[in-house]
């Protein structure tokens, strides 16, 4: 403010009306030409708004939890605002010393302004309310007003309507009858607002009760199915998404137009809730503010969706810390996750209590083409929901709360919310007794076992806490979220959506998808090891120690409490243990290396192990989340199922080199027999390759590199690109003469066209040519289409040719997207000569990026480093490049000095090219 210039009251604090007026006044004194009154008031206004919003944002700062007061002082600010605003216009700008009836106006707020609920950012919501048309008068002012408010500004939403307008467009509109609920007048003419409340409430909403509800209701339904439908998505949308603010916002909106409430507490004595759930949601309103408020503030504008990067910075604000375990912004997750589970819970409740008292109409389809089941003593049918008879008989036997999601799922009745009320609130009944009861095991078991569909049980008992009471190991878990792009879900949903995966396969969705874990399911296996394995199998996530490691031990305990025998026990240890390792053996590791094939079969001993373990992979992969599982990641499982059982059935000795090399060399002279080569050829091909490239390549390949090397000169470059369906991905062979750091070229050559590298084999032959064969996705992970491979053909031929530098392209295309920039994967580099029999495996895990391979590659080519075959493990925004290597000699990485060097300088190029990215 200039100095001199009256200071208004409330510059810092909210505005008091009783003493700002008069000094608005004051500072207005002299001042008579419009455009400068207009300019003086939106000055002082806009300095007095700053320094009230200072307050009200380093108050917001001391609790950062909690924003109910931070959300009503904005609203409070804004009134203080719009009163000043209207004063002015009306005693300055447009004055008259007598008013008609019809010139009376009065300024109402609607939406979340009118129930006194605004962020930082949030749009002021006005109605311009008249009693009967718009006279010049009130169009002056309302113009005036508008103008200062856009000026200081203010996002404003406006209609200007008359009382008789206003009941006659909410009976035709929704959006504007939810609108009017929440009137609240802010200054002007109460009487004519008055009028509005009575007559809305008389001749409109008394009328329309049972359509205003169910028009919310599926109002909501269609919001949340925008949304994504799940409660743990990710990246929530804090106001629209489930569990989300606008879910707390419609139980108001239908209980304000039954019962006219104010408050959330006001339900309490109606009797749709109790104390404790009163409690509940006044705790996630708070919450969900809060970070609505963090939000806002930290965007400088109305943002409500929960991005990977706002979560780092709003759990930051709200005072989460990193711990040895997790991360702050993963305890904050999981806070908001649970706020959300409860919020849908409350809704439930809330909507059985309308259904009770008839104000709103039962789902009662299912009843009508549902064939009735007599339900078992103690249950009861209310309102096309599974209810229970008397309340005091029920939790007379713990065990029924279990036998009521036995029921539930029998009859395929849905559970009456006041049956979930009942069980929430008396979980202490679920003790160390109950949870060793051999009754209470069977019924659990029975749930996962018997029904086909126990995803609908497990998910209903761990949204009530049940599951968590009755395996207290699972509690940890419930609602942990995993701070990554790999992730679609938390913890406890993505085992629930693992169970679901393998609920599938067994009632037989997937034949054609999943052929091998039908199979292995049909012929029979432990279900009752395998079911309670895929449940629990990342029980022990979220803690210091290895999830794997801890988990098992968990599991064990879990697995003896139930009574199982010894040897289920075991492998239910077992196959928590490692529910990882077939996962990482295909996708990180070569499996056409005998010892890798070797290693793992020694791991997994018997067939029984094998095939439990493949079809608990199967349903992790799946259970990551959509577009997850795909035909390269089956491919390879199958592959390596195969090769296991085969050296488990025959024997480790079956897995030696020339046995391999001579079936393979045997295989591709039956296809070029086929294509009509003559014995001379065909004697040149098989002497051409070196022993290595036999083994480690299909023959279909193994015969393309065959015609690309008929024939060849040393200057051609022989390029084959073809779709490979199996592996989901297309294979891009190439040919050309052999010199160092050809594989590196190739690699940034492929990523410069977008393809992402999932595989690659490369491979030098007696004379002197290069053979290297990648299998690459498009961003979408599956094959070039056909239009899109000229294209890549032409942009390679321009790399390899030098017309294109790779390095410096990557410069401009590397860079991560603003919302990945917050996830932390610590780069680590391991060297590995015992996986291979001839090869050192270095395996880079770091954070991935479209010019990481090339890096690599360029890497360990200027430091003499010959790359015989590279797999490559992407896992959202994380990548397990692993290479396997000789030194120019030929020879494994033997010397400790060589690989520290090496180490240090894939380090260097990582972080180089991180910094080139982020530059």
């Amino acid at each position: 403010m200039n100095q001199g210039a009256p200071a208004l009251p409330g510059a810092h604090a909210i505005f008091d009306p009783q003493t700002y007026l008069v000094t608005l006044d004051q500072a207005l004194s002299g001042v008579t030409e419009p455009r400068a009154i207009r300019a003086r008031t939106v000055e002082l206004l806009t300095e007095a708004r700053i320094s009230a919003m200072a307050d009200i944002d380093a108050s917001f700062a001391s609790h950062p939890r909690a924003a109910r007061e931070t959300v009503r002082a904005i609203a409070t600010l804004t009134d203080g605002i719009v009163t000043a605003i209207h004063h002015v216009a009306v005693k300055h700008l447009h004055p008259q010393k007598s008013l008609s009836e019809n010139e009376r106006l009065a300024v109402l707020a609607v939406g979340g302004y009118g129930r006194a609920e605004m962020a930082p950012q949030s749009d002021v919501d006005l109605l311009f309310l008249t009693p009967w048309k718009v006279t010049p008068w009130i169009e002056s002012v309302v113009e005036s007003m508008l103008y200062m408010l856009w000026d200081l500004k203010l996002k404003i939403g406006h209609s200007i309507r008359s009382v008789d307008e206003c009941l006659r467009l909410g009976a035709q509109d929704m959006t504007i009858r939810t609108a009017l609920v929440e009137h609240r007048i802010v200054t002007g003419h109460a009487p004519l607002a008055e009028e509005l409340r009575e007559r809305l409430w008389t001749e409109l909403f008394s009328k329309s009760v049972p359509e205003f509800i169910e028009a919310k209701l599926e109002e909501r339904r269609l919001r949340h199915q925008r949304q994504g439908g799940q409660r743990y998505v990710l990246e929530p949308n804090v106001k629209e998404g489930k569990g989300g603010l606008r879910d707390l916002q419609t139980l108001y909106w239908i209980a304000k137009y039954i019962h006219r409430v104010d408050r959330a507490v006001e339900l309490v004595d109606l009797g749709f809730f109790t104390r404790e759930e009163h409690l509940a949601f006044w705790q996630a309103e708070d919450f969900l503010w809060a970070v609505r408020c963090h939000l806002h503030l930290i965007a400088g504008r109305p943002v409500d969706v929960l991005s990977f990067d706002m979560q780092v910075e709003v759990a930051r604000r709200m005072g989460y810390k990193d711990s040895s375990a997790r991360r702050g912004v993963e305890y904050f997750m999981q806070t908001y996750f649970r706020h959300a589970t409860r919020v849908g819970e409350l809704t439930r409740v809330f909507l059985t209590a309308l259904e009770a008292r008839h104000v709103r109409s039962a789902p009662f389809l299912g009843r009508i083409f549902r064939r009735r089941r007599k339900l078992k003593d103690g249950f009861t049918e209310l309102h096309g929901r599974l209810a229970i008879e008397n309340d005091a008989e029920f939790l007379k036997d713990p065990l029924n709360i279990l036998r009521l999601f036995e029921e539930a799922l029998r009859t395929g009745i849905l559970i009456h919310s006041d049956a979930m009320r009942l069980v929430a609130s008396n979980l202490d009944l679920i003790d160390d007794h109950v949870r060793s009861d051999p009754e209470a095991v069977r019924i659990f078991m029975d749930l996962l076992l018997k029904h086909g569909n126990p995803e609908r049980s497990l998910r209903r008992m761990n949204e009530l806490g049940v599951l968590s009471a009755f395996i207290p190991e699972f509690e940890p878990v419930v609602a942990m979220m995993q701070f990554n792009l790999y992730h679609h879900y938390t913890v406890d949903e993505h085992s629930i959506q693992c169970v679901t995966a393998l609920a599938e396969i067994e009632r037989g969705e997937h034949p054609a998808d999943l052929p091998l874990s039908s199979s292995i399911i049909d012929d029979g296996i432990n279900r009752r090891v395998l079911y309670l394995a895929t449940l629990l199998h990342d029980i022990g996530k979220g803690r210091p120690e290895d999830h794997s490691i801890l988990g098992a031990r968990l599991a064990r305990r879990v697995a003896t409490r139930f009574g199982f025998a010894q040897d289920e026990i075991e492998t239910v240890e077992w196959l928590v243990r490692n529910h990882l390792l077939m996962s990482d053996v295909a996708q990180k590791r070569d499996i056409s290396d005998p010892r890798t094939l070797r290693d793992f079969a020694k791991a997994v001993k018997t067939r029984k192990r094998l095939d439990l373990l493949l079809v608990l992979t199967v349903c992790d992969i799946r259970g990551v989340g959509p577009g997850t599982w795909n035909n390269w990641k089956a491919d390879l499982l199958r592959r390596l199922h195969k090769e296991t059982a085969m050296a488990l059935e025959s024997g480790l000795e079956e897995l030696n080199r020339d046995k391999r090399q001579n079936e393979a060399k045997r295989a591709l002279r039956h296809l070029l027999v086929a294509k009509g080569w003559d014995a001379k050829e065909l004697r040149a091909e098989m002497a051409r390759h070196y022993d290595n490239f036999w083994p480690g390549l299909p023959t279909a390949t193994q015969g393309v590199f065959a015609e690309l090397l008929r024939g060849i000169g040393h200057d051609d470059i022989r390029i084959d690109l073809q779709a490979d369906h199996d592996r989901d991905a297309t294979r891009a062979a190439f040919v050309l003469a052999d010199h160092p750091g050809i594989f590196s070229r190739l690699a940034g050559a492929l990523t410069l066209t977008g393809a992402n590298v999932v595989d690659a084999r490369t491979y030098t032959t007696r004379d002197g040519y290069a053979t290297a064969v990648f299998w690459v996705q498009d961003s979408e992970g599956h094959p070039f289409s056909e239009d899109r491979l000229p294209r890549l053909r032409q942009t390679i031929l321009r790399t390899l040719g030098g017309e294109i530098v790779a390095r410096e392209a990557f410069a401009t295309r590397d860079k991560p997207k603003k919302r990945n920039r917050e996830f932390r994967f610590p780069t680590h580099v391991t060297f590995d000569n015992e996986g291979s029999d001839i090869y050192t495996i270095i395996e880079v895990d770091t954070r991935d990026r479209p010019g990481l391979l090339y890096d690599l590659t360029r890497t360990l080519a200027a430091n003499h480093i010959q790359i015989v075959s590279a797999v490559i493990a992407t896992f959202g925004a994380q990548v397990v490049d692993s290479f396997y290597v000789k030194d120019m000699f030929g020879l494994k990485l033997h010397s400790e000095a060589k690989r520290d060097a090496l180490e240090k300088k894939l380090r260097q190029a990582i972080a180089d090219g991180a910094k080139r990215a982020e530059a």
